[in-house]
């Protein structure tokens, strides 16, 4: 795995569970010395200088972290005192980073009375106490509702605007993916795929087109030597990439009468990237 993230963006990295992300995660957070190669935030390496980089790095954790005991203030006071701040500053900046994640108004409130999409929001205030100035989430979107999600990446998108915070983020939801600047594809380890979104779509060129049929491995082979294109079995379809689709989804109906139980073609997707270049979907 080699890539860089530049300032100022929101990176995705995407992949199944077990494809490495998380390992990745723990590694750029400095909670897992890499085993080899080396990992470098603002120049300064995980291994060596952790604590350099955790000062100017914030964490988001998949699970929450918080003490649902306490309120959403004493949260970030205790939180803050980890990074030094005391009296004024430390209250001003509460102020600050609950602003920012629209908490205002439940400062006061037991943590344990929140959704669970505003305790991931109260981690994002967390993570911005010491004013950082890179903000990595693991999978943030994980038990939220659709509404809850909206919530944090406009967040995320006003946090990246308003102070120009990097955000690197883990996701295995294509839709959340999208919304990155860049995706970086993981796959049992490997970097396989890394672009902006709408590159990686048109990098597949044409159509995606899945057939149903009773016999899927039998007609995919007849298809690939009938038309020359690969044609692979996914889930039990036959799946293939071509261009102007709708002319060929005629003729395919036409060569092999009787056999296609269905049919539906699109423009290729984020998933239909990763199928692309792990030949299966993300679970």
């Amino acid at each position: 795995v080699d890539f860089s993230v530049a300032r100022g963006e929101i990176f995705g990295l995407l992949g199944p569970n077990g494809g490495g992300k998380t390992t990745l995660f723990k590694i750029v957070s400095t909670l897992l010395v890499p085993a080899g190669g080396a990992v470098r935030v603002f120049g300064a390496d995980v291994a060596t200088s952790p604590a350099a980089v955790r000062r100017r790095m914030g964490v988001v954790f998949q699970k929450p972290a918080l003490d649902t005991r306490l309120t959403v203030e004493e949260n970030l006071r205790h939180q803050g005192h980890l990074y030094g701040l005391r009296g004024a500053a430390l209250v001003d900046r509460i102020v600050e980073v609950l602003s920012r994640v629209g908490l205002t108004d439940r400062h006061a409130d037991l943590v344990g009375t929140l959704s669970g999409g505003l305790q991931r929001r109260v981690e994002v205030a967390k993570a911005l106490l010491h004013r950082p100035e890179l903000l990595v989430l693991d999978e943030p979107s994980t038990g939220l509702d659709p509404s809850a999600r909206r919530d944090i990446w406009q967040d995320l998108s006003e946090l990246r605007r308003g102070e120009g915070t990097t955000v690197v983020l883990t996701t295995h939801l294509m839709d959340e993916a999208a919304a990155c600047d860049r995706v970086a594809i993981l796959d049992a380890g490997r970097l396989v795929a890394l672009d902006a979104p709408d590159a990686l779509t048109a990098a597949i060129g044409g159509d995606v087109v899945l057939v149903k049929t009773r016999d899927a491995a039998g007609l995919a082979a007849r298809v690939t030597a009938r038309f020359g294109v690969d044609a692979e079995v996914l889930e039990g379809q036959v799946r293939i990439e071509r261009d102007r689709a709708h002319e060929f989804v005629t003729d395919l109906v036409e060569s092999f009468p009787g056999e296609v139980d269905a049919v539906t073609f699109g423009k290729p997707t984020l998933e239909d990237v990763f199928v692309h270049f792990t030949g299966k979907r993300l679970d």
